[in-house]
């Protein structure tokens, strides 16, 4: 390959260079050719298939070399062959060089370009499998775009050859058109400005245009068909401007950016304000995290200066403090503050009749119907269950589940299985092993926390099997079985289940028998006892019950929607968990943010959600937090990079407070310091992400960070560090001997 790479492009640079030594581009002048005119039309008359013939092949090899003159040579097929025939000959030549300098673009330099610019690519390729034919006509539209800058950029690009062949033969015929039919009046024409007067150059423009005007035609058209069953449904005036569905983050900050604005907006949620995060998720995990990690501080108080002593608590009490946060912070998400803000809140269940129209089951028993301009789906999100054989007998907990189930025990679980080895899995395993639970965690992957770096994962595993935890990767869940217990201390502790209808109130079962886990590692099976069992293999969006199917709404595992957050209904958009293609509150948040603003204002201008900047985190100890890629997400993407990384045990603060663990590492650019990604593993990852998490957004560098001054002694100086390791790896090492020459000079040795 790189060989014919090599030949190919030392012919054109032979080509290239023979045509300007020899001074060829004088033949293809405007002047040139109106001297010229009479012998070429002479020598036409006497062999008009040779004549054609030659014409087309220089045509050909001038558009494939981009060479200029191009004008010139199509005024010639006009002024030599006539306009049909000249428009024939033109039409084709100039379709098939134009090829040829694509495939030649696309031969030399993609694989360069996407080695340096793979992610940008990407995005640009993603673009163009959607919509790159309606674009490159547009562009072939108007003769103001060079067409050999077109055949170039075109080249690095996905777009089909055969698909760039027949719309850039179609794309250019009217400009080919003119041109030609220029030639054929090339007595009366003084120079070439004379073909493009400002008219002509104003007709182009109208005439790139079109495809746009076309597009937003093409638009109302599906709009209308799409809305054609339900035409005899739509209401003359609205009830609402908006009406969300669910009460998580997606639907709150939809609802309240509605009611900022002063759209008349009503939110309906069936269970509680806040959603997952505030009721299951966020806020109870973060809750147990803490009281978790002041009992490991107190079991390893001597790393301070102190004496280790065993943490004596109540676990109800524990418990019950993860409630007492929990309703805390409820009043943000109340009904109550919402109502304030001017949001119209139903407790009810919501489900779409027509574009239109949603009717709510009122949890009071009752039926109201609201029709609306827009509306939102952010129904959220629930835990998965796996079909295991025999789960339900045993009886199981989620993440949603567990905080009130657990809340019942007098003690912390004695044998938990996790099962699941994702960031929830892995902060909740950890909390309870803490806690002083005998935790076994099984995950069917080769390693924990999969979608980050593998030393991210090896240092998550040891962080939990420090703590007690048993990691068993690789270990696929097979059943769940009871058996016959063989003591009875084991068989006395109680079963917490999924819901009331797995809990097991029979005591003669219960005292008789014994749960277990029947995994498989490397073809053998193996049985886990526990007394619990948490199921925490991921979430799922929402889709039932909400008449999408109805509808026509088309749902995999999440609602598809387009980049503006619609779906086939253009007045119907999805925000959070349902939509995908992220679970996290903060991009629920984000998200809501457009399909509020498009919903609202979408007829004058519509937004594309931004997901370029996405940060996370798992809230395990030490926590791991990121933003962009890492080195696994880089080499997947053929991404180039460079990585930076500082060692947090090197950080005075973390000295100090006897955290010194983790690292900052850095993906930047090759030679520059834009960053691609940021992976923190230490304590307060999450807090100190964010200041790259604005770098990214606002683009700015490794410099800048080194140039921003940070309190002393903080962790934040980690990131400044990190950028310090980048700055001495690119010190330029010829400059600085140069500088010491002068400063010997300077000393007069």
């Amino acid at each position: 390959m790189r060989l014919r790479q090599t030949v190919l492009l030392l012919s054109l640079a032979l080509a290239i260079g023979a045509f300007v030594a020899l001074d060829l581009g004088r033949f293809l002048s405007f002047e040139q050719l109106k001297a010229s005119q009479a012998s070429f039309a002479q020598l036409h008359a006497e062999q008009p298939l040779t004549v054609a013939a030659v014409y087309f092949l220089i045509y050909v090899l001038a558009t494939a070399m981009s060479i200029p003159g191009a004008v010139v040579i199509t005024l010639a097929g006009g002024a030599i062959f006539g306009l049909w025939q000249g428009l024939l000959i033109v039409s084709f030549a100039s379709t098939v060089g134009a090829v040829l300098a694509f495939l030649a673009s696309r031969f030399l330099l993609r694989d360069w370009v996407e080695a340096r610019f793979g992610q940008r690519l990407a995005d640009i390729n993603a673009g163009v499998d959607k919509e790159g034919g309606f674009y490159l006509f547009t562009l072939r539209l108007i003769p103001v775009v060079p067409f050999f800058l077109i055949n170039l950029l075109m080249g690095l690009t996905r777009i089909k050859v055969w698909t760039y062949y027949w719309v850039s033969q179609i794309g250019m015929l009217a400009g080919t058109a003119v041109y030609v039919n220029a030639g054929t009046q090339l007595a009366q024409l003084d120079s070439v400005k004379g073909i493009l007067s400002p008219a002509l150059l104003g007709s182009f423009v109208l005439l790139g245009i079109f495809p746009l005007l076309a597009r937003r035609i093409v638009a109302a058209v599906q709009k209308r068909q799409v809305y054609a069953p339900w035409a005899d449904q739509r209401p003359k005036t609205f009830d609402r401007n908006l009406i969300v569905i669910g009460g998580g983050a997606g639907g709150l900050v939809s609802a309240y950016i509605a009611a900022a604005v002063k759209a008349k907006v009503t939110l309906i949620e069936a269970h509680k304000m806040g959603g997952d995060c505030l009721n299951f998720g966020c806020v109870p995990s973060k809750a147990l995290i803490k009281s978790a990690n002041i009992a490991h501080q107190m079991r390893h108080a001597s790393n301070y200066g102190l004496s280790d002593a065993a943490p004596s608590f109540s676990f109800k009490a524990v418990m019950q403090r993860v409630h007492d946060v929990i309703k805390a912070i409820e009043p943000h998400d109340s009904i109550e503050r919402y109502t304030g803000l001017g949001v119209e809140v139903l407790q009810g269940y919501g489900r779409l009749v027509n574009p239109w129209t949603v009717e709510v089951a009122l949890n009071d028993g009752t039926t109201q119907r609201l029709t609306a301009r827009s509306i939102v789906i952010a129904a959220g999100a629930s835990p998965f269950v796996p079909p295991l054989p025999g789960l339900d007998e045993v009886g199981y907990v989620t993440s949603d589940t567990l905080w009130d189930a657990f809340a019942q025990l007098d003690e912390v679980p004695q044998r938990l299985v996790v099962l699941g080895g994702g960031p929830v899995g892995c902060e909740l395993a950890q909390s309870f092993a803490r806690l002083g639970s005998h935790v076994t965690q099984v995950e069917m992957g080769a390693r924990l926390m999969v979608r980050e770096d593998a030393e991210v994962s090896a240092l998550a595993q040891a962080a939990l099997q420090a703590d007690g935890v048993q990691v068993l990767t690789g270990h696929k869940a097979l059943r769940c079985e009871l058996r016959p217990s063989t003591g009875i201390a084991s068989a006395a502790k109680p079963s917490m289940d999924r819901h009331a209808s797995h809990a097991m109130t029979n005591d003669a079962v219960a005292t008789t028998h014994e749960k277990y886990l029947i995994v498989e590692h490397n073809g053998q099976e193996q049985a886990i006892p526990f007394d619990h069992l948490l199921c925490a293999v991921g979430r799922v969006a929402r889709l039932q019950g909400y008449g999408l199917e109805d509808l026509g709404i088309p749902t995999h595992r999440t609602v598809q929607t387009n980049e503006y957050l619609q779906t086939i209904y253009p007045n119907i958009y999805a925000a959070g968990d349902v939509a995908g293609p992220f679970q996290f509150t903060h991009t629920a948040a984000h998200q809501a943010w457009y399909a509020a603003v498009n919903a609202l204002f979408g007829e004058w201008k519509l937004f594309k959600a931004d997901y370029s900047v996405i940060p996370w985190a798992t809230f395990i100890d030490p926590e791991v937090a990121r933003v962009g890629l890492n080195e696994q997400e880089a080499q997947e993407k053929n991404t180039p990079y460079e990585v930076t990384k500082y060692g947090i045990d090197d950080l005075d603060r973390a000295i100090a407070d006897s955290q010194a663990h983790g690292f900052v590492k850095v993906l930047t650019v090759p030679g520059k310091d834009k960053i691609l990604g940021v992976t923190i593993v230490g304590t307060h990852a999450a807090d100190l992400l964010a200041e790259y998490v604005l770098a990214m957004k606002h683009g700015l560098g490794l410099n800048k960070i080194l140039g921003t001054i940070h309190t002393y002694p903080t962790m934040s100086e980690a990131n400044k560090y990190a950028a310090g390791e980048w700055k001495r790896a690119h010190t330029p090492q010829k400059l600085l001997a140069w500088v010491q020459k002068y400063h010997d000079f300077k000393r007069g040795t």
